[in-house]
C-alpha cells in the first residue's frame, strides 16, 4: 500500500470544466501523481468513490437528494475537502432556478413525465451541506490553482485564498480599464482575481467568472451600470449570471422569470 497522500476528485452537478483543469496540467499531472496517489477521478480513469482519502476535490452543486446524501458520505471519509469552481462554491449557473418564483413547475415545461425527475427546488453549494476546508473559485478554475493548493498542503501549509480584485490584475498588466475608458459594464471591481484578467486583456469586459471579491460594493457598481444605460433587469442579469446566489449580490434586485417568460423584479432596494 502506498504511503503517498491520497486524493479524490468527485463530480456533482456541473459541466466538468473544473475537472479539466486537472487534465489540462498535462505533464504536470504526471508529476503530481508521483507525489500523491489519485484513487478516484472518473474522468481520468481511477474509480474508487468510497475509499478514504486525505484530500477530496469536489466539482458541482447539490441538486438532488442523492447528491445531498453522497456529499455527506464523502465528507465522512475525507480529511480535507476542497470545493472547485462556481457550481461547488456558490451553486453555479444552475442556481439561476433558485431565483424563479415558479421553479418547481419548470421541469413540466421540459419533460413529458416530470414526476420522474429527482431534482430539488434549489441548486446549493457544497458548503450548505457539509464543512468545506478550502474553496477554489472560478468558472472554470485553472491548473495553477490546483497545483498551488496541493503543493501547499503537501508542505503542511494551509492554502491561502485569493483576495485581490480583478482590477488589480489589470493594473499590474497595464490593461486599459474597460469600465472607465470604454464605458462597458465590467464586473472587475467586484470580482476576485485569478484568471489573469483574461477578458480585459482582449479588450472585453469581465463577466465575474471568479466570483465575488471580498468587501465588494456590488450596489455601487449596479448604480454605475445603470448610469451607463443598462436597465435594472439587465443589471440584475449581469450580477447574477454566473454566481446568482452569492452573498455579495443578495441585495441586487432579482428579475424572476416564470414559465410564461414574464419577469418581475424582487429583492432588496433597487440600486
Amino acid at each position: 500500500m502506498s504511503n503517498k497522500p491520497r486524493i479524490a476528485v468527485h463530480k456533482f452537478s456541473s459541466c466538468d470544466g473544473c475537472q479539466l483543469a486537472f487534465l489540462n496540467m498535462g505533464a504536470g499531472l504526471l508529476e503530481l501523481s508521483e507525489q500523491v496517489e489519485i484513487v478516484h477521478f472518473a474522468e481520468a480513469g481511477p474509480v474508487a468513490a468510497d475509499h478514504r482519502v486525505d484530500i477530496a476535490f469536489i466539482e458541482g452543486s447539490v441538486v438532488t437528494a442523492h447528491d445531498a446524501e453522497r456529499i455527506r458520505q464523502i465528507r465522512a471519509s475525507t480529511d480535507y475537502l476542497i470545493t472547485i469552481g462556481a457550481c461547488a462554491t456558490s451553486g453555479g449557473i444552475q442556481a439561476l432556478k433558485n431565483l424563479a418564483a415558479d421553479r418547481e413547475q419548470w421541469p413540466a415545461q421540459i419533460y413529458a413525465q416530470p414526476q420522474y425527475i429527482d431534482s430539488l427546488p434549489e441548486s446549493t453549494p457544497i458548503a450548505a451541506h457539509v464543512k468545506v476546508d478550502f474553496e477554489l473559485w472560478g468558472c472554470p478554475i485553472n491548473s495553477a490553482q490546483v497545483v498551488a493548493a496541493v503543493t501547499q498542503l503537501l508542505h503542511c501549509v494551509e492554502p491561502k485564498p485569493q483576495s485581490d480584485k480583478l482590477c488589480l490584475e489589470c493594473k499590474r498588466q497595464r490593461i486599459v480599464c474597460t469600465l472607465v475608458s470604454k464605458g462597458e459594464p465590467c464586473m472587475g471591481p467586484v470580482t476576485r482575481a485569478g484568471c489573469g484578467a483574461l477578458c480585459p486583456s482582449f479588450g472585453r469586459d469581465c463577466y465575474g467568472c471568479y466570483g465575488p471579491a471580498e468587501t465588494s460594493n456590488a450596489q455601487g457598481l449596479a448604480r454605475r451600470f445603470q448610469g451607463l444605460g443598462l436597465m435594472p433587469d439587465d443589471v440584475a442579469r449581469r450580477m447574477h449570471f454566473i454566481h446568482p446566489v452569492a452573498t455579495v449580490f443578495e441585495q441586487i434586485p432579482v428579475v424572476q422569470q416564470n414559465c410564461s417568460g414574464q419577469g418581475s423584479s424582487t429583492g432588496g432596494d433597487k440600486a
